[in-house]
């Protein structure tokens, strides 16, 4: 299968240095995900909140990217299928891990 949203990437800026979500609540995450269409930074599936899958359902926004460091792999959450991303998006001061 591929992906049908490759035309909702774009270069965006990180949102935080770390999950914007946890940070706020003082939670802890175990990897980054960052929203290729706006630059939201959320949790993965595997951390207790899951932030970055509940931006994609409250926005649409499909495609992520592997975000700690930067790993520079992508996933589209619509068509439930890695993807290959243009580029890798810089990172924004190192990022501290919470897990």
């Amino acid at each position: 299968m591929s992906c049908s949203h490759m035309n909702t990437i774009e270069d965006v800026t990180p949102s935080a240095r770390g999950c914007e979500e946890c940070l706020r609540i003082g939670s802890v995450w175990l990897h980054l995900r960052l929203c290729r269409t706006c630059g939201h930074v959320g949790c993965c599936d595997d951390s207790p909140h899951r932030h970055a899958r509940a931006h994609f359902h409250g926005t649409g926004h499909p495609i992520i990217e592997g975000y700690d460091p930067p790993e520079g792999w992508g996933w589209c959450f619509a068509d439930d299928v890695e993807v290959d991303l243009p580029d890798q998006t810089p990172q924004i001061g190192p990022i501290p891990r919470f897990y």
